[in-house]
């Protein structure tokens, strides 16, 4: 699945344009290298995301392509 979907559907950033463009200015990497919005993510990747001066850290538990509310958490596990 496309990094900038998954972003969308695991619910971590709302809108799936957002995604793409947190993607372009390089606010996102996985495994520590930045990534694009077309990038496939697979389970096991870290993914490293800035907002402003707030860092999210998570890890890919499963990639789905729809996830309901309550299940959508379960798609990653955030890392300290």
């Amino acid at each position: 699945m496309r990094l900038d979907k998954f972003l969308k559907v695991s619910r971590i950033i709302k809108r799936r344009t957002v995604a793409n463009e947190a993607c372009d200015q390089g606010r996102v990497t996985v495994n520590g290298k930045p990534a694009k919005a077309s990038y496939d993510v697979k389970e096991g990747d870290v993914l490293e995301l800035r907002f402003g001066e707030r860092t999210m850290r998570a890890r890919v538990v499963r990639v789905t392509e729809h996830a309901l509310k309550g299940e959508a958490a379960e798609m990653y596990e955030v890392m300290p």
